[in-house]
């Protein structure tokens, strides 16, 4: 979309991202079980908004919208209706008009589009938060909850885990039109894992993968899908994160930062978004992005760049799959060398184009609300220099995101520029 005004990011906040396997996680054999317990959804919530007040030195009355970006919040926690429950953050948002928007995966994504919408109308300075708890269920009970953002009727037979199914059924498409050999695509989760390890707020900073453990299943790493014809195509390494966590970002106008006593040196500027959306359960093509691809041509046209203008990305990895298909989508690789674009180093952190660098969705971890508003500020911090032991060696000038929710169903990208 083209802006009628110009639209900067102030700062914000992550919180940790914590789940099994990070050593905050308090679970039954953590020393600390009984006696703390993790935190809740609004704690998560308050707690990105809050850090993101702090760091940016804005006031919560100078806010004039907030928009929440949360998927399961009734089904994993029993808790809905969060725009409201965001003001209870600070007594200066009371009044303010709060709401929550969802769009699966997608769902921190489209909070930042509806903030974008309302600042290129008549509001200046907006708040977008997004937080997810999915740790209170177990995961049969998660894979189900997170089954409804597929197209339920058609295909949540597909497996108990359908989610991982959908994204085993590309991959096989994938590896088997283009003769990509799962050790090809282990690159991508190593990389993951790697800059994780440099990131502190990581969900699994501590953890090592190597690339023969991410190569082929074994006995710590092994296949899990009951459905035989999908079963050799996905492993536990090739997933994302069960994730809680959150974040918060502040947008702004022009007339915004002068409000706010900023100047745009202070910020980056969103150049553009795409916004794309297809029909659940009805996927043309299992080797490509195409809804991806439209989100992701919208927001290059727009902002007058290519995929040779990013110096830095921000893509839905919630399969090591969909980060291959991501690169192909933004022009990054040609169709089929996706895998080859990561096994070559030029998705790393020395790489020409490096994606994902605090870790990803992989490794990073993946609390689904606040994914997409996770991707902005982290673009944001390595323009500002902010990323201490994952940080580039040269600051980037021009950034991209793609947050997708579902199976490349609803599709955000923004471009951006340092300042």
């Amino acid at each position: 979309m083209k802006f009628r005004r110009r639209i900067f990011v102030v700062g914000g906040a992550i919180t940790p991202f914590i789940g099994k396997h990070n050593p905050d996680f308090i679970w039954k054999k953590h020393p600390d079980f009984g006696k703390k317990e993790n935190p809740t959804l609004e704690g998560h919530l308050t707690a990105a908004i809050t850090a993101c007040l702090e760091n940016t030195g804005v006031q919560a009355s100078a806010i004039d919208k907030g928009y929440i970006g949360n998927f399961a919040g009734e089904l994993f926690c029993h808790q809905g209706h969060l725009g409201s429950m965001a003001v209870r953050a600070d007594s200066g948002f009371d009044g303010k008009p709060f709401m929550r928007v969802e769009g699966a995966c997608a769902s921190g994504g489209l909070g930042l589009v509806a903030a974008i919408d309302a600042l290129n109308a008549m509001s200046d300075v907006a708040i977008v938060a997004g937080a997810e708890v999915q740790t209170t269920v177990s995961a049969r009970d998660g894979a189900a909850h997170l089954a409804t953002a597929s197209h339920w009727e058609s295909e949540r037979g597909l497996d108990e885990f359908t989610f991982p199914a959908t994204f085993a059924r590309r991959s096989k498409a994938y590896r088997q039109k283009y003769d990509v050999s799962e050790a090809d695509m282990a690159h991508v989760v190593v990389k993951a894992y790697d800059n994780a390890n440099k990131n502190p707020l990581a969900h699994m900073k501590t953890v090592n993968m190597t690339l023969e453990n991410a190569s082929a299943p074994n006995d710590r790493n092994p296949n899990f899908l009951a459905n035989e014809d999908l079963h050799d195509f996905l492993k536990v390494s090739d997933c994302s994160q069960v994730s809680d966590g959150g974040a918060a970002v502040i947008l702004a106008t022009e007339e915004g930062l002068k409000k706010l006593g900023k100047t745009p040196a202070d910020c980056i500027e969103v150049l553009s978004y795409g916004h794309a959306t297809a029909a659940l359960g009805r996927v043309n093509d299992y080797t490509a992005f195409d809804n991806g691809r439209a989100s992701i041509t919208e927001a290059y046209n727009d902002a007058g760049i290519s995929a040779s203008d990013i110096q830095v990305a921000e893509v839905h990895d919630c399969f090591n799959i969909a980060e291959i298909l991501m690169y192909e989508a933004m022009g990054l690789a040609d169709a089929g060398k996706g895998a080859f674009f990561a096994k070559e180093g030029h998705s790393s952190l020395t790489g020409k184009t490096p994606v994902n660098t605090g870790g990803g969705l992989m490794a990073f971890g993946h609390p689904v609300g606040a994914t997409g508003v996770k991707q902005l500020l982290e673009i944001y911090r390595q323009m500002k220099g902010l990323c201490g032991d994952y940080q580039l060696a040269s600051i980037p000038t021009t950034g991209f995101t793609s947050n997708m929710g579902g199976d490349d169903r609803t599709t955000v990208s923004l471009a951006l520029r340092n300042l």
